[in-house]
């Protein structure tokens, strides 16, 4: 089980997926945010930071839940583990979806052209 997911471990999942979509790109050294190709349509990039802005926004929930039980605030435990258990759930299901992604772009860049 995961402790605590932090904001360092969410920035370098970031910098890898920003890493790997510059590769695939063209743009090897750059690292801004690519424009939206489509007008009203988010781009990958901004789909996979939405998709980790909210696995990060259930650890913060988490936490602070946490934080309220042990200052002996009136929150239920129960509560409080379910919110911990559905962050460590949610990063697991992210994690695993970009070690997926990862190995698919990697297969991909080992095929013959």
């Amino acid at each position: 089980m995961i402790d605590r997911i932090s904001s360092a471990n969410v920035q370098s999942m970031l910098e890898v997926l920003r890493t790997y979509q510059s590769q695939a790109t063209g743009n090897a050294g750059s690292t801004t945010e690519p424009a939206a190709s489509k007008v009203g349509q988010p781009t990958f990039f901004d789909s996979v930071k939405n998709a980790i802005d909210k696995v990060n926004d259930a650890d913060n929930k988490a936490s602070a839940l946490s934080e309220a039980y042990d200052r002996g605030e009136e929150v239920p435990l129960t509560e409080v583990v379910l919110s911990m258990q559905k962050a460590s759930l949610a990063f697991e299901a992210t994690l695993q979806v970009r070690n997926k992604v990862m190995k698919a772009y990697e297969e991909i860049m080992n095929m013959p052209v």
